[in-house]
């Protein structure tokens, strides 16, 4: 799962799964590994830059014929109209429903026939699509590509059928105890904000959206600046010079300017109790968070790990799951948006011992912000950050993917060779520091789908 445009993120939660309505074509051929750990750990970066200006960062790799394209375009359903949420998750799935002369039937067929996958999806900040396509179509993969960016059909019958699976998720989410919390948790931190509008939208907005709407947000938003591109595979810079003007070189030059004012969740917390006739009860709860390029990040990332960010390492989980037996999952995770941040966590339990769960993760949450961690818990947070993360480089895909996330948060291009750097520097007093700014002096905001016993609205 990756909802959000960077990485570091231990993004371990349930409740921020992204659907994908753009069918992806499988490749049955397999994913380029790099040779040694040490080139894991720090590819070779290329900055390439077409003759029509459109930058990308490349790392060649031929030991394998395939191509993987990740690109991120600034500005995802933060730039939904108001009563027309929802419109930058149509535009997702209907990319792949047409093109240029090619129809929905036709466009998809032709994917399939050269075994290219194509997918998109819309964040809230950012809009992704991803291409694989084995090297000797790689010119047939920028053209499509191409195509449905500066061409896009929206013709009648595939926006009716994208709109109607649309209707149907949503009528599933309107039942989905995850999905109510996290819809229910951000409309209330955010009540007057894009970040508290639903990405998929409502049934009525859904209905709402025209071809107008839909040709607008591919005209604003797909544009040669606006594009953050990461290419992996076995394609040579002046190949990739030439194949991104035939993907991107039809875009207009500049994509118009996202008009989003900073904001934070309230540091006040509340209780909202969604009664719900389910045995056991789903819980997110939250706090105001840091932004990625906040001086006490990794400080932040470190201590997150040993609350709840750490799966089975972490104290929530020792807590909660191993030593009462309350809940199956407990965890917590930071989340840096372009305007904000936020400090999330969730637990799910059976309704009688809500109460108890709750209690529990407020007194560590409690103690982490009055005493930090222990040395031995940093030292085994350090290695084990340092230790996995070559796991976020094994193949073309996940290494197209980080270059993305380096260059959407302004990491430097020297970003994987420094990383181990920045996590080792993390003090027991950095620690210290962010968990008394990060946890000590706030309440959480607390939303519960079920019918937990002893725990009730706050107001």
């Amino acid at each position: 799962m990756r909802p959000g445009k960077g990485f570091d993120r231990n993004l371990t939660a349930l409740g921020l799964r992204t659907v994908r309505l753009a069918a992806a074509a499988a490749l049955l051929v397999p994913v380029a590994a790099l040779p040694s750990p040490r080139a894991l750990a720090a590819p070779e970066i290329l900055e390439i830059e077409s003759d029509k200006g459109v930058r990308a960062w490349l790392v060649n790799e031929p030991s394998i014929p395939v191509i993987s394209v990740q690109i991120a375009f600034r500005g995802g359903s933060v730039t939904d109209p108001a009563r027309k949420e929802g419109l930058a998750n149509m535009v997702a799935g209907l990319l792949d429903e047409g093109a240029g002369d090619l129809d929905s039937a036709a466009f998809q067929e032709r994917l399939q026939e050269l075994a290219i996958g194509f997918s998109a999806r819309a964040n809230k900040d950012t809009f992704r699509l991803s291409i694989r396509t084995l090297a000797e179509h790689r010119d047939e993969a920028f053209r499509m590509l191409g195509m449905a960016l500066s061409t896009p059909r929206y013709d009648p019958r595939p926006v009716e059928r994208i709109r109607q699976q649309l209707r149907v998720v949503l009528a599933r989410d309107a039942e989905d105890p995850d999905r109510i919390a996290s819809r229910t948790w951000f409309a209330r931190v955010f009540p007057d904000h894009p970040y508290g509008r639903p990405n998929r939208g409502t049934l009525e907005s859904i209905t709402a959206i025209t071809r107008d709407d839909l040709a607008a947000f591919s005209r604003n938003r797909f544009a040669r600046d606006n594009a953050v591109i990461g290419v992996v595979g076995d394609v040579t810079p002046k190949e990739l010079q030439r194949l991104l003007d035939i993907g991107f070189g039809d875009l207009a030059e500049t994509a118009r300017p996202v008009e989003v004012t900073e904001t934070m969740p309230s540091a006040e917390g509340s209780v909202t109790v969604i009664r719900k006739p389910i045995p056991q009860s789903v819980v997110m709860f939250g706090l105001p968070g840091l932004k990625r390029d906040d001086p006490d990040y990794y400080a932040a990332y470190i201590m997150n790990y040993v609350l709840g960010g750490g799966g089975f390492a972490s104290r929530l989980y020792q807590e909660v799951r191993e030593k009462r037996g309350l809940a199956y999952s407990v965890y917590t995770y930071l989340y840096p948006y372009d305007h904000s941040a936020v400090y999330l966590g969730g637990v799910a339990t059976v309704n009688e011992r809500v109460g108890d769960s709750l209690d529990i993760i407020k007194a560590q949450i409690a103690d982490v912000a009055e005493n930090g961690i222990t040395a031995d818990e940093l030292e085994r947070a350090k290695t084990f950050l340092n230790g996995s993360f070559p796991l976020q480089l094994d193949s073309n895909v996940k290494i197209a993917r980080t270059l993305v996330g380096i260059q959407l948060d302004n990491l430097g291009k020297d970003y994987i060779r420094r990383r181990p750097e920045l996590i080792n520097a993390v003090t027991l007093e950095d620690i210290q520091r962010i968990a008394e700014r990060l946890l000590g002096r706030v309440d959480l905001t607390i939303v519960v789908v079920g019918d937990p016993a002893g725990v009730r609205n706050d107001g």
